[in-house]
């Protein structure tokens, strides 16, 4: 296993909005996939954004439901206008701290796969989570930029604390 070491709040390549991916059949890019297929899949992870491996490039990985895959190039399409979830997010690259984070109940994604090939991804709760927790890691967001006032403040005093 290509084990990569998550980068966490403080780095610079998360705060970063990705390049899109121009050759998807790139031995560089399988690599990141592999990369990220085999980092995402382990107890407690529901998605990897390349950027949290150190890799500025549009492409995650997720973990749900015992569902593993990957997109390239994702964009994030439609989300339940009407239909929402707040319930405790959390992020790899925030290691230990989870706040209710307001969320749309549905996402859908479209990008590619490895052979260039449209790919489409969707889901509700946990998986419509997912898909826009890791599309915005992708354009250099993380989940405190979503967190009401109260807990955004509350998150940034316990990272000062841990010195990230």
């Amino acid at each position: 296993m290509a084990f990569r070491e998550i980068r966490v709040v403080g780095d610079p390549v998360l705060r970063t909005p990705c390049d899109w991916i121009t050759d998807p059949r790139d031995p560089g890019v399988k690599q990141l996939v592999e990369d990220l297929l085999e980092n995402v899949d382990e107890d407690g992870r529901a998605g990897l954004a390349a950027n949290q491996i150190g890799v500025s490039l549009r492409a995650f990985s997720w973990n749900i439901d015992g569902e593993v895959g990957y997109v390239l190039n994702p964009k994030l399409v439609a989300t339940s206008e009407d239909e929402f979830q707040d319930g405790d997010e959390g992020c790899l690259s925030v290691p230990g701290l989870f706040y209710p984070t307001k969320r749309a109940w549905y996402a859908r994604v479209e990008g590619i796969d490895l052979d260039g090939k449209p790919l489409v991804v969707e889901g509700e709760e946990l998986m419509g989570r997912c898909l826009q927790h890791e599309c915005d890691h992708l354009e250099g967001h993380l989940y405190l930029d979503r967190l009401e006032r109260k807990y955004r403040k509350e998150a940034l005093q316990q990272i000062r604390k841990m010195g990230w």
